[in-house]
């Protein structure tokens, strides 16, 4: 069963909504929830509708191995609420796509499908994703390229400072690519990430 633990590497308390921290996935121990996230129809844009349990576990596995791309479980409360990866566009997702800076990370986001949302909850998300991958110095820039038809999640990264660049076409979907730099974050949030 997955549970929050001690190993988080990130926490943040959202002044409405409480307590947001991450952890890293653990493949196994993770994937039958994650799988149910994942191929749930209100996640989609997720691109992992018809993954097997099998095909999550490796995913995640593959993610884990890999020097330039790692996934993190999201907690609310201490409940399991949410997914982030986390990924280096110079080698995953981005490569040779656009012209990548120094400084630049990779992320995607999901949270757990649900039949009672909260509101606030997703911004709330969003937020403490950015305020993390900020949290690294090494971070100047958080590149994403999400589903041109994904209104819903163009709306939430505009409102924690993302600006639209271009429309990609990747083999999977066409994609905007956009760009936040620490200070459009701070400048849309309020947050300076610590």
């Amino acid at each position: 069963m997955t549970t929050a633990d001690t190993t988080a590497v990130h926490t943040r308390t959202d002044e409405q909504l409480g307590t947001f921290s991450l952890r890293p996935v653990d493949p196994l121990t993770d994937a039958e929830l994650l799988h149910r996230w994942v191929t749930h129809p209100k996640s989609a844009f997720y691109l992992l509708q018809d993954a097997t349990l099998p095909d999550v576990e490796r995913e995640f596995m593959s993610i884990a191995a890999s020097p330039y791309h790692d996934a993190f479980l999201g907690f609310h409360n201490g409940e399991p609420a949410f997914l982030m990866e986390r990924y280096d566009p110079r080698h995953v997702e981005l490569a040779g796509l656009y012209p990548h800076q120094p400084g630049d990370t990779g992320m995607h986001f999901l949270c757990a499908p649900t039949e009672q949302p909260v509101h606030g909850f997703t911004r709330a998300v969003i937020t403490t994703v950015m305020a993390m991958l900020f949290a690294d110095p090494d971070t100047h820039r958080v590149v994403v390229e999400p589903d041109v038809r994904n209104t819903a999640v163009h709306a939430l990264n505009e409102a924690v400072g993302f600006r639209v660049d271009s429309t990609l076409t990747k083999p999977e979907k066409e994609a905007l690519l956009s760009f936040c730099t620490r200070e459009q974050f701070r400048t849309a949030t309020g947050v300076t990430p610590a």
